[in-house]
């Protein structure tokens, strides 16, 4: 039976310009991180995958390190491209990274030229993509001169191999320093991947927000449920062997009852709304318009549903935004 997408399906989800650009995402992408690769029956990713597409989600991110085992959130996202999605290249957002570990060697990592054209057209063949929307830079390297890393990026975009350059999992010095080379070359830089959440306000303190939106770009948060933290999963008790994500380890350094409190603090909010945690979680970060989209990921449909439900109240009162303020810096 031959695919066809939901006619309404930029009716469900509010979708938003990133700073002054042409780009425009829906306020919720679609991350594979470690959700539909090589663990995952194909059939149930490409079932979530379209889902996620009927329900007004265009753009789906990914990185040739995702997998789990590396490449094969591509190779999954490749299959249900060629299959189903192909028809609607035109529509989609299409997002990769490279950067991280990638195949043995030394250079199968960091920000070189040789690693990151090569890490491009693996992932551009996985996919079965001509070009990619986005392609940032996954992580800063300390030891390639900035330069190289900016010149190769620009490059890439002059090859047509993508449209436009982010960065994903720098501070906003290090943000501020490739954008500058960026303002220089004009490479179409569009913003940068960062772990941003409810419980994890790193991109607010030390400034991220305000050097992206200088430069006319913006913060594209993934993790905005620290690893599934925001929900109601946790309220009672969080397991000691709990997954969390290195960029937020800190949450514990207050210890479980401290974490747990929070988190039902927030709740009692959430349900005042007539929401779940999650759902206002969501909506919470997407209260500032420089955060043009979040990343979430799901491996079932209802989970998916669920989270997209956080649309149906995205308003914030004064009130409410005080008291979450008063949670969070406690």
């Amino acid at each position: 039976m031959v695919y066809a997408a939901d006619e309404q399906r930029y009716e469900k989800l509010p979708y938003r310009r990133v700073s002054d650009s042409g780009l425009i995402l829906p306020a919720v992408s679609f991350g594979l991180w470690r959700n539909l690769g090589d663990q995952m029956p194909l059939d149930n990713s490409k079932k979530v995958i379209l889902k996620a597409f009927d329900n007004g989600i265009f753009s789906f991110d990914n990185a040739s390190n995702y997998g789990p085992s590396n490449g094969t959130a591509e190779e999954t996202f490749g299959q249900v491209f060629r299959s189903d999605l192909k028809p609607y290249r035109d529509e989609l957002i299409i997002t990769t990274k490279a950067g991280y570990h990638m195949w043995p060697g030394p250079l199968g990592e960091f920000s070189g030229k040789k690693t990151l054209t090569a890490a491009l057209d693996l992932s551009l063949q996985r996919m079965g993509l001509d070009y990619v929307d986005i392609f940032y830079a996954h992580r800063w390297d300390p030891n390639t001169r900035l330069e190289e890393t900016a010149l190769a990026l620009d490059l890439l975009v002059k090859q047509g191999k993508a449209l436009y350059i982010g960065v994903s999992n720098y501070t906003a010095e290090q943000t501020e320093a490739i954008a500058k080379i960026f303002n220089k070359l004009g490479t179409p830089f569009i913003g940068n991947q960062v772990s941003y959440n409810m419980l994890n306000r790193t991109a607010e303190k030390d400034g991220l927000l305000e050097a992206l939106d200088k430069n006319h770009a913006g913060l594209i948060a993934y993790g905005p449920l620290a690893e599934g933290l925001l929900t109601d999963r946790y309220l009672a008790d969080i397991p000691n062997d709990y997954p969390i994500h290195r960029t937020n380890e800190f949450l514990f350094e207050s210890g479980k009852t401290a974490l747990i409190a929070k988190l039902n603090a927030l709740n009692t909010i959430a349900m005042a709304r007539g929401q779940k945690l999650s759902q206002m979680a969501l909506a919470w970060l997407l209260k500032d318009d420089r955060v043009p989209s979040v990343v979430i990921g799901a491996s079932k449909i209802d989970h998916l549903l669920d989270n997209l439900s956080f649309s149906d109240n995205m308003l914030f009162s004064d009130d409410e935004l005080e008291r979450i303020q008063n949670i969070l810096e406690k």
